[in-house]
């Protein structure tokens, strides 16, 4: 399929993750601030969909509210079928943990712990024995081309490095989704093609579904989809 084509043609699939009618405001003293003013759109398996938008224009609100870090004032996110206004705070815990992977501008990584420990740690809390998740954990940095640096502690890293080792992490718990808060943003163009490459490659063989979030044109429209968050709105 044509990555121009929409994703329309695959409605008869479940849909990874669906945005119904989000809104959200915010109260400043007496004053009401409309952030986002009613966001749809459905994302399927595999489909990679860039938003872009000003400084401002409440991107990462967005994001926060697809990723169940924060609710919506109006509307509902479902992540494979189950909204995440329906359950409780460890209920959407537990539902991150184990269908959404997270990669945001600056790593995150814990810097007590070796590359192959960061990623085994989502794998531990999701209840898997420690011995496992590091095994896994192996085979994750073998995906992004680190299997040499797995003992490395973040400090002992590049910043690319770094956001490979942020991305294995994102991806161990096979997640449905993957939302990236600006992944390149922080890095130099040779480094953010390197992890450009490394995206479309990741989602393409393992049929990850990624959302990212941008300023950088060139990542932005090597995505299926590109929409742009304008006045409170999502515009193709």
């Amino acid at each position: 399929m044509n990555k121009r084509q929409t994703y329309q043609e695959q409605s008869v699939s479940q849909a990874v993750l669906q945005c119904r009618n989000i809104v959200k405001h915010y109260r400043q003293g007496p004053n009401t601030v409309e952030v986002l003013k009613g966001i749809d759109f459905e994302l399927h398996p595999g489909e990679r969909l860039a938003i872009v938008g000003a400084s401002g224009s409440g991107k990462s609100t967005l994001l926060n509210m697809l990723g169940g870090l924060d609710q919506p004032s109006a509307g509902d996110v479902l992540l494979n079928g189950q909204a995440f206004s329906t359950g409780s705070d460890n209920e959407r815990a537990k539902l991150r943990n184990q269908s959404l992977g997270f990669v945001y501008q600056f790593h995150h990584l814990l810097g007590e712990f070796s590359a192959q420990e960061n990623i085994a740690i989502p794998k531990m809390i999701a209840g898997h024995s420690k011995k496992q998740a590091l095994l896994e954990a192996s085979h994750f940095l073998q995906q992004v081309g680190l299997e040499h640096r797995q003992q490395h502690k973040p400090s002992e890293l590049s910043g690319g490095e770094r956001q490979r080792v942020a991305i294995a992490r994102a991806l161990a718990n096979n997640p449905a989704c993957v939302l990236m808060d600006e992944p390149t943003g922080n890095l130099d163009r040779d480094t953010a093609n390197t992890i450009q490459e490394l995206l479309l490659t990741l989602s393409r063989d393992a049929n990850i579904a990624f959302i990212v979030v941008t300023h950088d044109e060139q990542i932005a429209n090597a995505m299926d989809r590109v929409l742009t968050l304008e006045n409170g709105l999502l515009k193709s």
